[in-house]
C-alpha cells in the first residue's frame, strides 16, 4: 500500500443505496475514509456532494452503466433493494440488481469487505418464536424470496475471497427519518390487530443500524449473519400503543383479524401475518454493538420531551 498514490492508500467505501439509512453511515465514516454513492440523478448528487460524498453515476438496472465501479472501493456497503417484480414474472424471486453490482465489483481487485442489508421477512412467519441467525429461511413473498436470493449471490461471492457479511432487518425507525415513526398511521386512525391475534414486531433505531453495518464493514466474521434488532419485545399493538402514548395521541382501534381483513390493506395485512422475535446477541457479542436506543420507548421520545 505504501508504494500506491496518497488517494488509493486511503479507504474508499462505496455505499450502494445511499438513502436515510445510506446517508447515517456516510456521517458516522467522516472524515477518515473518502465515501462513494451509486446514484442515478443529478439532484440527488448535489445532495451528495453537499454530505461530503463522491457521487458516482450509475443504475443498477442497467448494468453497462456499472463498469466504472470495478476497482473503485476497497469497501461496500449495499443497501438497495430488490426491483418490485409483478406476480407471475419469471424473475419474481431473482434479485438482477445484486447479481449485476457482484459482476460489476469483481471485474477487478474486489473489495475487502461487503455488507448487505437484508430483511428479516426472509425468515416468513415463525409464530412469536425466538430466532437466532442458524434458523433455516422460509420466505412467504415474492419480496422476501428476492431478498434470499440476494443473499445466496452475495455468499457465493463471499466464496472468492470477499470478505462478506449479511444484515438482516426488521422494521427501521426515527424520528428524523420520512415516514419513521407511528405518527402519521396514528393520527390516520388506523386500526392494530387484538391482542388474541396479535404479531411480535421487532424493530432498530436507522442510527443503530448504520452503527451496525459499519462494524459489520470492519469486524464481521466471513460469511456471518447477524439480526441488527434491539431489545424491543413488544406486540404490533403494544408498539402503537406506546407510541400513541409517547405522543399524546388516542390509542388505535383494536380489531379482530378476521374484521381487520376486510378493512386494512393487503400490503399491511402481510406484515400482520408474521411473528417473531430476533434474537440480537450475536451483534453484540461479535461486533461489539452498544445500542443507543435499546428498546423504542428510548428512540420514539420526542426531542422536546
Amino acid at each position: 500500500m505504501g508504494a500506491l498514490p496518497a488517494r488509493f492508500r486511503r479507504e474508499r467505501v462505496l455505499i450502494i443505496g445511499c438513502g436515510d439509512v445510506g446517508l447515517r453511515v456516510a456521517a458516522a465514516l467522516a472524515p477518515a475514509p473518502r465515501v462513494l454513492a451509486l446514484t442515478r440523478g443529478q439532484a440527488r448528487a448535489g445532495l451528495l456532494r453537499e454530505r461530503g460524498i463522491t457521487p458516482l453515476n450509475g443504475d443498477l438496472d442497467m448494468p453497462a452503466t456499472l463498469n466504472r465501479l470495478a476497482g473503485i472501493a476497497t469497501r461496500v456497503v449495499h443497501l438497495a433493494p430488490p426491483p418490485s417484480s409483478a406476480a407471475g414474472h419469471p424473475g419474481e424471486g431473482l434479485d438482477p440488481r445484486t447479481v449485476a453490482l457482484l459482476r460489476a465489483l469483481r471485474r477487478r481487485a474486489q473489495p475487502a469487505s461487503l455488507v448487505y442489508a437484508s430483511t428479516s421477512g426472509v425468515y416468513g412467519d415463525c409464530g412469536g418464536a425466538w430466532v437466532d441467525e442458524s434458523r433455516a429461511v422460509a420466505p412467504a413473498t415474492a419480496r422476501a424470496r428476492r431478498r434470499v436470493h440476494a443473499e445466496s449471490m452475495v455468499r457465493f461471492m463471499g466464496r472468492s475471497g470477499l470478505h462478506a457479511s449479511i444484515v438482516r432487518i426488521p422494521g427501521i425507525y426515527a424520528n428524523d427519518r420520512e415516514g419513521g415513526t407511528p405518527r402519521a398511521r396514528l393520527l390516520r386512525g388506523t386500526p392494530v390487530l387484538c391482542a388474541e391475534d396479535d404479531v411480535y414486531t421487532n424493530h432498530i433505531h436507522a442510527d443503530d443500524l448504520a452503527r451496525a453495518c459499519l462494524l459489520a464493514l470492519w469486524k464481521g466474521r466471513p460469511q456471518r449473519i447477524y439480526h441488527a434488532s434491539d431489545d424491543t419485545e413488544l406486540r404490533m399493538g403494544d408498539y402503537f400503543d406506546l407510541a400513541a402514548d409517547l405522543y399524546g395521541l388516542p390509542r388505535p382501534q383494536r380489531l379482530p383479524r378476521a374484521q381487520a381483513q376486510d378493512v386494512l390493506p393487503a400490503s399491511l395485512l402481510s406484515f400482520m401475518g408474521e411473528s417473531r422475535r430476533l434474537r440480537n446477541g450475536r451483534i453484540k457479542r461479535e461486533l461489539g454493538l452498544r445500542l443507543r436506543y435499546p428498546t423504542v420507548a428510548q428512540g420514539l421520545l420526542p426531542s422536546d420531551a
